[in-house]
């Protein structure tokens, strides 16, 4: 009996191999086979990863307080965001229509850095935010970290086209 059971699940597992190689057999020359270099290197067109909570009022947004944040994003996202034109940046909370929060990890046992930054109007009510995983080392940490803040601005950029458009 036990033997019978072992004789039946390598027939299976037999059958599933050749089931496998016989479907590789019919793709034909339509199938890309794999090859050490050629691929594509991840660069600044990470896919999106903003999201919008309030299209209305991330459209009304005239001025935005950056808080401090770590590893300099803020710093790096008050020149990205000046550069967008959009927004007059305020230099106290009380100045902005709405404020810009976030943090910046670095990960040195994973080397990458995670960036969370969010938009918040005065009230405190969710308008935008926005999740980033970027690899360093290389590049170097302060490359990343103005990578993260270029592709923030653009995000937001993308967002507020959407918005236009709704």
């Amino acid at each position: 009996m036990k033997r019978s059971g072992c004789l039946l699940a390598i027939a299976f597992l037999w059958g599933s191999v050749a089931g496998a190689q016989e479907s590789q057999k019919s793709g034909g020359d339509t199938q890309q086979k794999p090859t050490l270099g050629g691929q594509p290197t991840p660069g600044l067109h990470a896919p999106r990863t903003a999201t919008v909570n309030d299209y209305r009022k991330l459209m009304q947004i005239r001025s935005l307080y950056i808080e401090k944040m770590d590893n300099a994003l803020s710093e790096k996202l008050v020149l990205s965001l000046g550069k967008m034109g959009r927004f007059k940046i305020a230099s106290t909370p009380k100045e902005a229509d709405a404020i810009m929060t976030g943090s910046c990890l670095e990960s040195r046992r994973l080397k990458r850095l995670h960036s969370e930054v969010s938009i918040a109007d005065r009230g405190g009510g969710s308008v935008w935010q926005d999740i980033l995983y970027r690899p360093y080392n290389p590049p170097s940490l302060e490359q990343a970290v103005n990578e993260t803040a270029q592709l923030v601005a653009d995000h937001l950029s993308e967002s507020l086209s959407q918005a236009g458009m709704k």
